[in-house]
Parts: C-alpha cells; structure tokens; sequence
C-alpha cells in the first residue's frame, strides 16, 4: 500500500467500517433518512467533528458517500485528499478556500445546496462560525493528509 492511502486515519476507518446499516456492501438498494445516520467522532478532522458514513468503505477504490457535522467556530487547516472530492453544503455556511496557506480572507461562504469539486492532491481550507453539514462523495480511498503536519489532530 502506498503512503497516501495508508495515512488514512485508524478512527475514521473503524467508523467507516463499522456503521451498521447505513454503510453495507456497495451496490445495494438503499433509502436511508437523516434520522437513521449513526454519528460518530472522527479524529482525522479533529475533536468535535462527526462522520456519518452512508456509503463505503472509505478504505477501499469504491464510490463512497458520507457527511461531516463540524461544529460552530470549527478550523479545518490546509490538507489534500488523494481522491477526487464533492463537498454540498446541507446546513449552515462552509467558508471555504483552495489554497496551502490557512487565510480567511481567502474563502468564499458556501451556503445550503453549494457545491466544491476538489482534483486529487489540490490543498484546501476552511471553517464554520455555525454548525454545518457537508456531504462528501467521489472513489475511494478516502484520505487526508495535512499540509502541515504539526496541525493533524491526529497527532495532538
């Protein structure tokens, strides 16, 4: 395996791996609604941040599906992801931004229904001052990989 996919995070994996019903064997007819997510802690993003994985594994070169609740006031410093990346907005405003260095000033509020499409490897940021829903989707493996190392919760 090379490096990339292996820095994907041991917690994000178990949950991604782990959801019961919502995240089952790719190819299945599925309907799932908001309330039978199962939320858990995702420490590849950081303390307070949650991951509902709809569909995966993330691990794996499959179609994946998931949703990142962050927290108000919640920094995502620059990283990059080895897959390509679809980020909707569903509640609250992701102020967003291509870029390796952390700049506020820099990202433009992506408000419910926004869409950011992200190539493999392009460094991105941002935050919330409201909690906020994204869902990501796109071909695994799913991964990130901070810019600076020093600022991977992981690592904390």
């Amino acid at each position: 395996m090379n490096s990339l996919p292996s820095m994907l995070a041991v917690g994000l994996l178990t949950t991604a791996l782990a959801t019961g019903a919502a995240a089952q064997a790719h190819g299945e007819h599925r309907m799932i609604g908001p309330d039978e997510l199962t939320w858990n802690d995702v420490p590849s993003v950081g303390p307070g941040a949650k991951i509902a994985v709809i569909e995966g594994p993330l691990d794996k070169p499959v179609p994946f599906t998931f949703r990142l609740k962050l927290p108000a006031n919640f920094k995502v410093p620059p990283h990059t992801h080895p897959a390509f990346e679809r980020v909707t907005v569903l509640q609250g405003t992701f102020h967003f931004a291509h870029g390796d260095r952390y700049d506020e000033s820099k990202t433009r509020p992506l408000g419910v229904g926004a869409v950011a499409i992200m190539p493999p490897g392009a460094p991105m940021f941002g935050y919330t001052r409201e909690e906020t829903v994204i869902q990501l989707h796109g071909v695994g493996p799913w991964g990130i990989t901070y810019v600076n190392p020093a600022d991977d919760p992981r690592k904390r």
